[in-house]
């Protein structure tokens, strides 16, 4: 074979197979053929210790490979392998069994039983003693006293001497209703009178506090797509009077919420005068004093009328006193005005004649919504008149008929 330009020819010579075999070697793990003085296989990693050229019988050189020492591998069958790991678990078993078995406890005749568990005893809850309250003392009502009668008595000089109503002596001894058959040397039967409780004192509120209970509340539930502002507009009250009065931190409100409404805080209706809306009617006073039926002779300049307080009034309104002499019929009546809750009846409506005179009273609140041309205020009611209460008022000295109310 040649190569290389005409003229310059080299003549190659092709190795034959005896020459490429001579100079090459082949890996026994892998058969890859290696260079014949690699100490190492390239590809699987193989040591080759010393290696032994000798000539064959052709004439050719023979390579032979020294191995490297090996460990032993040890084949076992299948079946072989299964009987060994159950001969192993079952030395493993008897060994666990001998170890339990040497711990236990020997079981002899000594061996103390162990007691039986009893069941718990239900406990039977015991009623507890509640405490009896103690009944409120009642008042007994005393026998009745025993009067004679003496010259010039009447029923209502002995019912004011003896601190008790005409009626009641009347009704105790049957007599008639005029009490005019009293007979002089007679025993009279005088009731002792039962004692009667003071009313205890009202607290007094103060300007505010009586508003909030004077004031009329709305309730209304929130719903969807109201705001406070709107609610507020609607009722024309003020945002801040809703919050002040449902205790609430802020505007915000929620479908479903109730909110009370203030009606007393509504804004003034707008217009040239526009006049504040006024709280709702007042309760009907509770009077205390005198009782009803008491009795005055001319020792007693004046009568102190008293009533309790239906709250802190205000600066326009007043409590308006009637006093009339119903023993007179359509006679005389008296009306006062005052911010106090009492009154005194002036010395100069007492009867000047020696009849006993049966004079009723009642009071009621009032506002004042004007004045009169000539300057006096004028009063409407701001509230429920009060049961009335009747007293006696007469000149003591002579004879004197019963009146007859």
């Amino acid at each position: 074979m040649r190569r290389g330009f005409p003229g310059n020819w080299i003549k190659i010579k092709p190795m034959s197979p005896e020459e490429l075999t001579s100079k090459t070697k082949i890996c026994p793990t892998c058969g890859t053929k290696l260079s014949i003085n690699a100490t190492r296989c390239l590809v699987c990693g193989r040591q080759f210790n010393s290696e032994k050229v000798t000539p064959s019988t052709e004439g050719k050189k023979k390579v032979e490979i020294v191995e490297s020492p090996r460990m032993p591998q040890l084949t076992i069958s299948l079946p072989a392998a299964i009987g060994l790991i159950l001969l192993l678990l079952g030395i493993g078993a008897g060994t666990v069994f001998a170890v339990f078995q040497a711990s236990a406890p020997t079981v002899g005749d000594n061996l103390t039983p162990s007691p039986t568990a009893s069941l718990t005893p239900t406990i039977t809850q015991t009623p507890t003693a509640t405490e009896t309250p103690t009944p409120q003392p009642t008042f007994t009502p005393l026998p009745p006293l025993e009067y004679r009668i003496r010259p010039n008595d009447n029923c209502l000089s002995i019912a004011f001497n003896f601190g008790v109503s005409v009626n009641s002596i009347i009704q105790l001894n049957k007599l008639s209703p005029a009490c005019d058959n009293l007979v002089v040397g007679n025993i009279l039967l005088i009731p002792q009178p039962t004692p009667t409780p003071s009313p205890q004192p009202t607290n007094t509120l103060s300007p505010a506090q009586a508003t909030e209970v004077a004031c009329q509340l709305f309730p209304y539930k929130v719903q969807s797509g109201d705001t406070l502002s709107g609610i507020a507009r609607n009722y024309n009250v003020s945002a801040d009077a809703i919050k002040s009065y449902n205790g609430l931190p802020s505007d915000v409100v929620y479908e479903g919420m109730t909110l009370n409404i203030p009606l007393c805080e509504r804004l003034p209706t707008p217009g040239p005068t526009p006049t504040p809306t006024n709280p709702p009617p007042y309760a009907p006073p509770n009077l205390l004093l005198p009782a009803d039926g008491a009795v005055f002779t001319a020792a007693n300049d004046s009568v102190t009328l008293q009533w309790a307080s239906v709250g802190t009034l205000r600066q326009n309104e007043a409590y308006a006193v009637s006093v009339e002499d119903i023993t007179e019929g359509k006679g005389r009546r008296l009306t006062e005005y005052v911010t106090d809750t009492k009154f005194i009846v002036p010395a100069s409506f007492r009867p000047t004649d020696n009849t006993p005179h049966v004079l009723r009273w009642f009071v009621v609140p009032v506002r004042q919504i004007g004045t009169s041309a000539d300057g006096k205020p004028i009063y409407d009611t701001a509230g429920s008149p009060s049961n009335s209460r009747t007293f006696v008022w007469w000149s003591a000295g002579g004879a004197a008929s019963t009146p007859t109310p």
